[in-house]
């Protein structure tokens, strides 16, 4: 599945592109927007379907209220909503928890602009805590796509499935690992590189982070094994299972908070099986604090999620 091409794309770049797919392949999509639809890209989808897209201003509890009226009125119509994601999540978080996913609606979270590579916005706009939020809620689903292909294949999966789905984005350009949209489920990490030494379990934009860290470490003679945990809930508990049967050491990395994400989630899974583990797990991500206004690289740098940071935390 691996792709290896130069050219970088943010997985933003595939939210209007697939909804366009979508309704060309016969799906009955519905797009709601709270005034960033040039942003998160639906606008693309708005200039295809006019009469399928519905801009509600800056008012995201309307949105997704909006969403599962929808949703609600006629259950074959697939609806997404956008928005950067500490306002689609932080600032609807009631209406997503009692009316989305209580009533199992067919209503798809699909924020951009997520973690602190939304860059010079600052702290205001870089959501942290969002896989937490979403992760701990009944019946949701959770996507973190690592590139362009990624993404276009977790939107697909989100319109799929019944009930609610979020799928995670990012504003920052990311290298292409995929060459194709196939193979990616629900509940299926993939092993991108195979090793022996240590399991490196990574999301979002931190998988090319851990790929670029594995070949730091094997200058160093550590073969690292690298898992794209795409599917957070439900997590691949098997793969996991399996890379940490054979390394013994496990460190997960994630652009969000280390508290309630994908570190919490495989730390659960492994407290379930205490004896695969040969050292303490590590969890890379951002401890406990706020974003501030930078650039991707810097930001990467100064909250230590960077390539290098990795690499120091295997070799520690």
């Amino acid at each position: 599945m691996s792709g290896g091409r130069d050219e970088k794309k943010a997985t933003r770049a595939a939210y209007g592109e697939t909804l366009i797919e979508l309704a060309e392949a016969g799906l009955d999509v519905f797009a709601v927007e709270a005034d960033l639809a040039g942003s998160t890209t639906t606008a693309k989808f708005a200039e295809r379907y006019p009469a399928r897209h519905i801009n509600v201003g800056i008012a995201e509890q309307n949105m997704v209220g909006i969403a599962a009226g929808i949703s609600l009125a006629d259950a074959g119509k697939v609806v997404f909503t956008g928005s950067f994601a500490v306002f689609a999540t932080g600032r609807t978080y009631d209406q997503i928890r009692n009316t989305v996913a209580y009533a199992q609606l067919n209503v798809n979270i699909v924020p951009t602009h997520a973690g602190i590579s939304v860059g010079a916005d600052g702290g205001s706009h870089q959501m942290v805590e969002d896989i937490a939020l979403m992760r701990v809620l009944p019946n949701m689903q959770v996507l973190v796509p690592a590139d362009y292909l990624s993404a276009k294949a977790a939107i697909h999966l989100a319109a799929a499935s019944p009930g609610p789905s979020y799928v995670r984005l990012g504003r920052e350009p990311l290298p292409q690992l995929y060459s194709s949209t196939e193979g990616f489920a629900f509940g299926r990490a993939t092993v991108l590189r195979m090793g022996d030494a240590v399991s490196i379990i990574a999301c979002g934009a931190e998988v090319s982070q851990a790929l670029a860290a594995a070949e730091l470490l094997a200058a160093r003679g550590i073969d690292a094994e690298i898992i794209d945990a795409f599917s957070i809930k439900p997590l691949d508990g098997e793969t996991i299972l399996a890379s940490l049967d054979k390394t013994g050491v496990a460190v997960t990395c994630e652009e969000h908070s280390v508290i309630g994400g994908l570190g919490e989630a495989v730390a659960a899974l492994l407290a379930e099986h205490p004896g695969l583990l040969r050292k303490p797990l590590r969890r890379i991500g951002v401890q406990d604090r706020f974003g501030t206004s930078g650039d991707f690289n810097q930001l990467f740098g100064d909250y230590g999620l960077d390539a290098q940071a990795i690499c120091r935390a295997v070799v520690e």
